[in-house]
């Protein structure tokens, strides 16, 4: 019997996966070969999908990227000797990409089988769960604030800080909601893992309800993950039937459930997406008062993204002082690091804060996908700074970044060569940000407008004295935008306008400044 794995991941499936499925059980089936395939998670070694692992008795052995063509001469391989197949990677966790990476959030990814209690079971789930009804709630509340861990979707706030505050406050009612409203160009980590090990998220979800005292959650998924959305409503259904929502059996209920987006960019901010979940249009509310304290329907509430809630678990299970070894300075635990863009080798990487942005790019992307020099990385999103070659040395740390005026957001990282035109990049964020404004504050809502049209004016100047104004009306209006808006989306579209202006000046027309 031949057992192989083929991820059932959405980009997988994207790529083929489901019909080199059918065409491997076909042609098994013709010449009456017995095979068996088991649908897993993905790896996120992205460039090779779709990617099929066999199962050894030493190691599962890996191919790809597969297509329904190689099917017969893969087939023929593996009932002979299938090391010196063309398309044979060898022992898929003996891959550099792989094996150098320190997975604490993905440890279970491309092994399990997304919506298997047992796999979840057997590869540690629930272990944390387990641990925190043996804790009282306030115990929880301090391993979370001891283990460093920062919100995880892009301002780092300090997540222990967040629980110990709606713990503290007093209501009869208190909920726990899950911005999975994974927008950011780029970045695929939520999906990845909603899709790919929903236990994981629920679990997060229970322990985080048990704490604090909720009884309620909410995710809150963007429209466009509909195999996420399927994934976790299966899963949630699978638990509760399970008994997991009746934390440890002690009658204590959680309810569960997954609210779907109706595609505003907005509502990744916390207080839209609140606003959303009321059913109401999402506008970004005035802070104070925080939504730890007057959240959704105005009661306590904890909102943290996916992977945030996801490494509550790991911290219960191993303990703080595990989870608080991984990473640097203020940083700690690991972030799944999303490679994207033009770049060769397009995947998850998932390490300790540290290691360089050079070291993620060029060690583990490959550099660029079209073999010309890099001109830039944009890291954080299409509202996250373009940086340049010299500074790709700088630790992927929050405070590294911002010291060089950038952040790290949510971990995507989108490559480009020297072809990519910077000033037409800066439009673009600020055209991004004028149609995707909530329209609540000026600066954002009028900012952004006048923005695009100051960077339409620069570029088709041709007086050198006119387009330096236009440039340092530009910038002028970047400090408004960043000091002057309600929220982060305003705020965050100076960085990829600033940074253009500031290393890429030609793509603008203008001099180098020394």
């Amino acid at each position: 019997m031949l057992n192989l794995c083929i991820p059932c991941d959405s980009l997988a499936r994207a790529v083929g996966a489901d019909q080199v499925a059918e065409a491997l059980l076909g042609e098994a089936a013709r010449r009456q070969l017995p095979l068996h395939i088991k649908r897993t998670s993905a790896r996120g070694l992205y460039w090779l999908e779709p990617l099929v692992e066999l199962e050894t008795d030493h190691a599962r052995q890996g191919f790809g990227p597969v297509t329904v063509e190689d099917v017969p001469g893969l087939l023929d391989a593996l009932v002979t000797n299938a090391i010196g197949h063309p398309l044979a990677l060898g022992p898929v966790e003996e891959m550099p990409y792989l094996k150098t990476q320190q997975r604490l959030l993905f440890a279970r990814a491309g092994i399990t089988r997304p919506l298997s209690l047992d796999d979840y079971h057997a590869n540690g789930g629930f272990e944390g769960l387990r641990q925190a009804t043996l804790m009282e709630a306030d115990e929880v509340v301090a391993a979370v604030l001891e283990s460093g861990l920062r919100g995880r979707g892009g301002a780092a706030f300090p997540a222990g800080i967040k629980w110990r505050t709606v713990r503290q406050a007093q209501a009869t009612q208190k909920y726990v909601v899950c911005n999975a409203d994974e927008g950011d160009s780029g970045t695929f980590a939520d999906r990845m893992l909603m899709e790919g090990d929903p236990f994981l998220l629920i679990e997060g979800m229970i322990i985080a309800g048990l704490a604090v005292g909720a009884s309620q959650g909410f995710i809150y998924v963007r429209s466009e993950y509909p195999d996420a959305i399927r994934s976790l409503n299966e899963a949630i259904l699978l638990a509760r039937e399970a008994g997991y929502l009746d934390v440890a059996g002690n009658g204590v209920a959680f309810d569960l459930q997954v609210r779907v987006g109706a595609g505003a960019y907005i509502c990744g901010e916390e207080t839209a997406l609140l606003e959303s979940l009321e059913g109401k249009r999402g506008i970004v509310r005035a802070k104070p008062p925080l939504p730890a304290l007057e959240g959704l329907f105005g009661q306590p509430t904890l909102v943290h993204n996916v992977l945030t809630l996801a490494s509550v678990p790991i911290i219960l299970a191993k303990g703080a002082a595990f989870y608080r070894d991984f990473g640097m300075g203020r940083s700690l635990g690991t972030l799944p690091f999303q490679l994207a863009g033009n770049i060769r080798h397009g995947g998850l990487v998932e390490r300790a804060f540290g290691l360089t942005l050079r070291e993620l790019v060029e060690g583990y992307g490959g550099g660029t996908a079209s073999g010309r020099p890099i001109k830039a990385a944009q890291v954080g999103g299409p509202l996250g700074a373009w940086v340049p070659p010299e500074q790709f040395d700088t630790p992927l740390d929050y405070e590294a970044f911002a010291a060089i005026g950038a952040m790290l957001g949510h971990g995507g990282v989108v490559l480009a060569d020297d072809t990519l035109n910077m000033a037409g990049m800066a439009r673009f964020a600020l055209r991004f940000c004028a149609e995707e404004s909530c329209g609540k504050c000026t600066p954002c809502r009028i900012g952004s407008t006048r923005g695009v049209e100051v960077v339409d004016r620069l570029i088709a100047s041709s007086d050198p004295a006119y387009r330096e104004s236009q440039a340092g009306l530009l910038r002028d209006l970047c400090d408004t935008l960043q000091y002057g808006s309600l929220c982060a989306m305003g705020g965050m579209t100076a960085y990829p306008v600033a940074s253009a202006l500031k290393y890429f000046p030609a793509d603008f027309g203008l001099e180098a400044t020394p």
